[in-house]
């Protein structure tokens, strides 16, 4: 079955960076797209990040860009978000998703993984 585990959470200052990454097993990695998604406390589920099958196309929410990055190591069966300049707002349980299909951001993601905390706090 699809599973998706992400690692690299934890608690940085404001104006620091982390890593988080989705590890994917049980389908071809490669044939799908993939995305972040973060939820703060009291708020609604947002969209991050997504990244097409192959990799060629990307799409950064306006919150967060110019300061996360995503990409992915099909190699690897890994997508990784590198969060930058991190700010007490990005503080939130952030998600790895799979839509049914390669390309995103229109897409029904479907799969969801249990999530990894992100404290941003001095």
């Amino acid at each position: 079955q699809v599973q998706l585990v992400e690692s690299g959470g934890g608690l940085v200052q404001p104006g620091g960076s982390l890593r988080l990454a989705c590890t994917a097993s049980g389908f071809t990695f490669d044939n799908y797209a993939i995305g972040w998604f973060r939820q703060a406390p009291g708020k609604e589920l947002e969209g991050v990040a997504c990244i097409s099958a192959s990799g060629g196309n990307t799409f950064v929410a306006a919150s967060v860009k110019g300061r996360f990055t995503i990409s992915r190591d099909n190699a690897k069966n890994t997508m990784y978000l590198q969060m930058n300049n991190l700010k007490p707002e990005d503080t939130g349980v952030y998600y790895c998703a799979r839509p049914a299909g390669s390309t995103c951001p229109d897409a029904e993601f479907d799969s969801w993984g249990q999530g990894t905390q992100v404290t941003v706090s001095s």
